[in-house]
């Protein structure tokens, strides 16, 4: 916990105040008056002629007459609120190369450049402006590299409707370049590695081609379609099938294949790892008793309602519910938006889901984070309809079949 003294003008505090940078939060405090500012609440923080201004939701914060302290102060800020801002990208682990360049992006709703601090991690891309600018480049979706003079730009495979690549320019990073650029090819590699091993653990006759494809297809989980995955294997496809009987959802997924095309249907998998979120199944052990073991995989599926307005998002495990979204007609779109929204959360499901009231909850400020600085999270959280309790079967598709028919 740091503290500095400033000059303070602002909606709730005026006047010399009383700073202290925490885990989550500024707090500004003057004898009669205080305020707490959550980092999840600041859109921008602005460092001009000694002047350090945070913009929030409910206003600007303006703090001067620092002297000497200006510079400390904002660079104790500006750390505090890129950890903040890093927790709340799932991000895994230390970086593996940290560098200070410029930046530039386009995506589907725009872009942005500027210069920030950018870091390779184990398996993504992050630069951190001090601001809504922030983001987090999955490598398992880059699709392409171009490597121009002392920069770097990567592309990643659409998710806009038209299927447009979204690209990430690094560059006059200094002597972290050719470090960059190295570390980011080698990530990618390790990437497309773990994704043809997993593929080959659950269906070992798998040909070197078909798991190639497989992996390419399904990266870190993605859903696709049973119909393209059937078309690459057909064994994988049964696989997966398999799987899948043997879970809670193996009722839902017959539902799914009567009610609408089951080639139509996505299935994803993805290989759980320690200490992530897994599926307990119960299981006898050598005396018989059941016994909760770690699933090694989690499985999910998204189907489309008969006319592609609506669709249905389950996760194989205990307890789930099935989540319905609107679509608007866009089904297909909207799995992909799906695939890159868990992705980025690391497939924690209460994002998909909250309200945005319970979103900005305290308890909640990772998820409120997340969905400011990504786009696909925003997409499918703005699409959200109703959620169906597994209860009866048959009282679940009918609940199913009344929303699906709006």
């Amino acid at each position: 916990m740091t503290e500095f003294t400033a000059h303070t003008v602002s909606p709730l505090v005026n006047g010399e105040a009383r700073l202290t940078i925490t885990e989550n939060a500024l707090t500004v405090a003057t004898p009669f008056d205080a305020a707490e500012i959550p980092f999840a609440e600041i859109d921008s923080l602005v460092f001009a002629d000694y002047v350090i201004t945070l913009i929030t939701g409910s206003g600007k914060y303006i703090f001067s007459k620092m002297g000497s302290w200006c510079q400390p102060f904002h660079d104790s800020l500006y750390q505090a609120y890129n950890r903040a801002v890093l927790r709340s990208l799932f991000v895994k682990g230390p970086p593996l190369i940290s560098a200070k360049g410029e930046y530039r992006y386009t995506e589907a709703k725009g872009g942005a450049t500027g210069s920030a601090p950018v870091y390779v991690f184990e398996n993504s891309v992050v630069v951190l402006p001090p601001d809504l600018g922030a983001r987090r480049v999955p490598l398992c979706f880059v699709s392409g590299i171009d490597k121009g003079d002392f920069e770097i730009t990567l592309k990643t495979s659409g998710a806009s409707p038209e299927g447009i690549c979204d690209t990430y320019t690094f560059a006059k990073l200094g002597y972290e370049t050719d470090p960059f650029i190295i570390s980011v090819e080698k990530q990618i590699r390790e990437l497309r590695e773990k994704s043809l091993a997993a593929a080959k653990e659950l269906d070992s006759s798998l040909s070197a081609s078909q798991t190639a494809q497989i992996a390419k297809l399904m990266p870190e989980g993605a859903a696709a379609s049973f119909g393209q995955i059937t078309e690459i294997a057909p064994s994988f496809a049964a696989a997966l099938e398999s799987k899948i009987a043997k879970t809670r959802s193996a009722e839902s997924y017959r539902a799914f294949r009567e009610l609408t095309n089951p080639a139509r249907i996505y299935i994803g998998f993805r290989k759980n790892e320690v200490n992530t979120e897994s599926i307990a199944s119960p299981v006898p052990d050598a005396d018989g008793n059941e016994a909760a073991r770690i699933d090694p995989y989690l499985l999910w599926l998204i189907a489309p309602s008969p006319n592609g307005d609506f669709a249905a998002v389950e996760f194989a495990e205990a307890g789930a519910a099935t989540f319905i979204y609107k679509t608007n007609g866009e089904f297909d779109n909207f799995a992909r938006q799906l695939n890159r929204a868990l992705e980025a959360i690391n497939f924690r499901r209460e994002a998909i889901r909250l309200t945005d009231e319970e979103l900005r909850k305290p308890e909640n400020s990772d998820y409120y984070m997340a969905a400011k600085r990504t786009a696909a999270l925003r997409f499918i959280r703005s699409s959200f309809a109703s959620r169906i309790i597994h209860s009866s079967v048959d009282s679940w598709k009918r609940k199913l079949s009344d929303m699906w028919n709006g």
